[in-house]
């Protein structure tokens, strides 16, 4: 996560503005952290879990209208890119990303 991303959802969350995360965002964080390719600074993948839970933020479900939405996102080859691309637009929220294959399709507005 860049600065700019950390700065903007830290912000967020002292202003106590709801911050969505895609449920399929926390199974690709499960398994990361399971493979161990990712580690969190401060805390285990479980404790992250259990933070978003109890905090600011919102888990968005893997619903009917995102499956759909996500069916159409021909530009993108990954079925969990487009879970959480077609997430965001559903839900008419800006998506913080990093990753260049979502930034380039244009697909939703993104917090790079």
């Amino acid at each position: 996560m860049s600065r700019e991303q950390a700065r903007l959802l830290d912000a967020a969350v002292l202003r106590m503005e709801p911050v969505a995360l895609s449920a399929m965002s926390l199974l690709e964080l499960a398994v990361l952290s399971s493979q161990g390719k990712l580690h969190l600074k401060k805390m285990t993948v479980v404790e992250f879990f259990e933070h978003v839970q109890v905090g600011a933020f919102q888990v968005l479900p893997l619903d009917y209208d995102v499956a759909a939405d996500a069916a159409g996102l021909t530009g993108l080859r990954d079925p969990a890119d487009r879970a959480i691309v077609a997430t965001a637009r559903v839900h008419h929220l800006r998506l913080v990303t990093s990753d260049q294959r979502i930034i380039e399709s244009k697909l939703v507005p993104v917090v790079a």
